[in-house]
């Protein structure tokens, strides 16, 4: 037991002052192929490339779903219906800031995709069928989510 409390210790003192739990909403978009095969649209880090959903930020008093359905437009064009409802949820760190995101992800079925949004030029975007998309994202937690739409 006193280990334990040692560790404990040792892990809250050697967290950095300036780490933070930051919230974000994320949106699985999603649509049908014309054969009806379920295709997620992934989109790429404009940091890296790593594969992932759009997600982001929450602006003041928006509603998790009304930034998911925000930050699917900006980062990849898309257009639909949002469910109100949270999906899922995970959680990630980026390699260059000590804080912890927290991201509530709501699914969106694609009516329609824009030719023109604001991150148009900073990432890649690609349609993929689930079981792609699970072995490519690049967080855990996110592929978890993944595998409920199987």
């Amino acid at each position: 037991m006193k280990a334990m409390l040692e560790e404990e210790h040792r892990t809250a003192a050697g967290a950095s002052p300036l780490a933070r739990d930051v919230r974000q909403a994320g949106a699985i978009c999603y649509r049908r192929n014309k054969n009806g095969d379920l295709r997620i649209l992934l989109v790429g880090s404009r940091r890296n490339g790593r594969w992932g959903v759009p997600k982001g930020h929450l602006d003041p008093g928006e509603t998790t779903a009304a930034a998911a359905l925000r930050e699917a437009f900006e980062e990849a064009g898309v257009e639909g219906s949002v469910d109100p409802d949270v999906f899922g949820s995970f959680s990630y760190r980026k390699d260059s800031t000590p804080h912890r995101y927290s991201v509530s992800v709501h699914l969106l079925e694609v009516s329609r995709m824009t030719t023109e949004f604001p991150e148009k030029a900073m990432r890649k975007q690609k349609w993929f069928p689930p079981k792609i998309a699970i072995r490519d994202v690049a967080q855990p937690g996110l592929r978890t989510l993944l595998q409920r739409l199987r």
